[in-house]
């Protein structure tokens, strides 16, 4: 199977039977997040983020547990009952040598669930922990429920990622069967190491209180990498739709990740499509949450009847590391997910 093609079809079948979300009660204004300069300042007010969701007593781990619990309860599971847990990583450790998976795993008393992480493409790192549970379900048919979980935590302790976005906090957690309301179609993902330190996190040597995610060169963030991205998602969706028999009128909603209201555009005008209005809302109300903004602005989609469900939607996740996935999933009845 190739990286350009990494297909549902012939795989046993995977679905979301559960997922749940946590976001912390505090709300941070948008003008009382940090930037360095006014320049800096003016594109931060042009994002199209009104707040974003913090909590500085919650690190990753606490997020992603809170998120997990949640997801366990809906679904009626125990934690001893899961066959798998799989982490998508922080993009900073508390400690280093030390696991945050496992350290999950005690904290959920998931004792019995294979456990480890995966990570390494930012945003579009829940690509992989589907691919994975994916794997997992289709290689062990003993094997019924794998949870994975994502803690959302900006690197550095400027919120403001200049000149892309506003990050905020929030836990995910997906718990992935053979069965249940969000069935996954189909998967695509792509990857060009070219790009691999555009944005990166000087630590060494340096206190965390000046850690920052920089751009090592702007101009290619938004010309070169622009172009990329538009080409590479439009091939890709249209290789996505045509090997499922599908056109984008059969598609009945388009989710992307929250970065700015001037990247939804981009993404509409590239790609020829129109993104559910949820997606919009949830930029305003939380900023961007890295892997999980894509399933929340479907959630939402959902609660908010913009898509009926039993339609199918594809999601898109692009990572300036840079790494490009789409999802197709078919809907279920919504009282399924909570």
């Amino acid at each position: 199977m190739s990286q350009q093609a990494l297909q549902q079809h012939g795989a046993a079948p995977v679905a979301i039977r559960g997922a749940a979300w946590y976001l912390p009660e505090h709300t941070l204004p948008i003008t009382e997040v940090r930037t360095l300069d006014e320049t800096e300042r003016a594109t931060r007010d042009a994002l199209g983020i009104d707040t974003v969701r913090a909590d500085d007593r919650l690190n990753a781990v606490a997020l992603a547990e809170r998120a997990a619990r949640r997801a366990l309860e809906q679904s009626g599971l125990d934690a001893g009952e899961l066959g798998a847990l799989v982490m998508v990583e922080s993009r900073v450790q508390e400690t280093f040598l030390s696991s945050e998976a496992t350290q999950l795993q005690e904290r959920l008393g998931a004792g019995n669930a294979l456990t480890f992480s995966v990570g390494g493409l930012g945003c579009v790192s829940i690509t992989p922990a589907l691919l994975t549970a994916r794997g997992l379900l289709a290689a062990d048919p003993a094997l019924d429920h794998v949870l994975v979980v994502h803690g959302s935590k900006p690197a550095a302790a400027l919120r403001y990622r200049h000149p892309v976005t506003v990050n905020g906090d929030a836990g995910q957690a997906l718990l992935l069967s053979r069965g249940g309301s969000i069935r996954i179609r189909d998967i695509a993902q792509l990857s060009n190491g070219r790009y691999w330190d555009l944005f990166h996190v000087d630590y060494r040597n340096r206190p965390t209180a000046q850690w920052r995610e920089q751009c090592t060169e702007l101009s290619t963030y938004s010309f070169r990498l622009a172009v990329e991205t538009r080409n590479r998602l439009s091939s890709m969706l249209d290789d996505l739709l045509r090997r499922n028999g599908i056109g984008r009128e059969d598609v009945g909603g388009f989710v992307s990740q929250n970065l700015s209201a001037g990247g939804f555009t981009f993404l509409e005008d590239s790609l020829g499509i129109e993104l559910l209005p949820a997606c919009r809302r949830n930029l305003r109300r939380y900023g961007h949450l890295g892997p999980i903004d894509v399933f929340l602005n479907l959630r939402t989609a959902l609660d908010r009847e913009e898509m009926a469900p039993g339609g199918l939607a594809v999601l898109i996740n692009v990572s300036p590391v840079a790494a490009w996935s789409l999802l197709l999933v078919e809907t279920g009845p919504q009282e399924d997910v909570t």
